[in-house]
């Protein structure tokens, strides 16, 4: 799913932010929910089951790997097209952790 699409539908859908701590605290789109890759398997509660999944990481590359996964588990999910990288070049809205402004890392 490519980043306007994601963002105009970012109501209906999970996002589902499956970066490493530093680079969630870095940048993030509001309302994502953070489960890095390597702990999906053990927070798999915290999917959602009753709409569209919508992975999300820096460039789309684990977030490929993600919904290929959570595709094999029955789930109806996406990629985010580009990742965050592609995001932030849409000039879509994101947020930061603290006081610093937001960015991609």
């Amino acid at each position: 799913m490519d980043p306007t699409e994601a963002h105009q539908r970012r109501v209906e859908v999970q996002l589902l932010d499956v970066r490493e701590d530093d680079e969630w605290s870095a940048g993030h789109i509001e309302g994502a929910v953070h489960l890095p890759m390597g702990q999906l398997a053990d927070r798999r509660d915290e999917l959602a089951d009753d709409r569209p999944i919508v992975a999300v990481c820096r460039s789309g590359a684990r977030s490929g790997q993600v919904t290929a996964a959570l595709q094999r588990a029955g789930y109806e999910a996406h990629n985010l097209e580009g990742g965050m990288q592609a995001w932030a070049a849409a000039d879509l809205p994101f947020v930061a952790e603290g006081d610093a402004p937001p960015r991609v890392a």
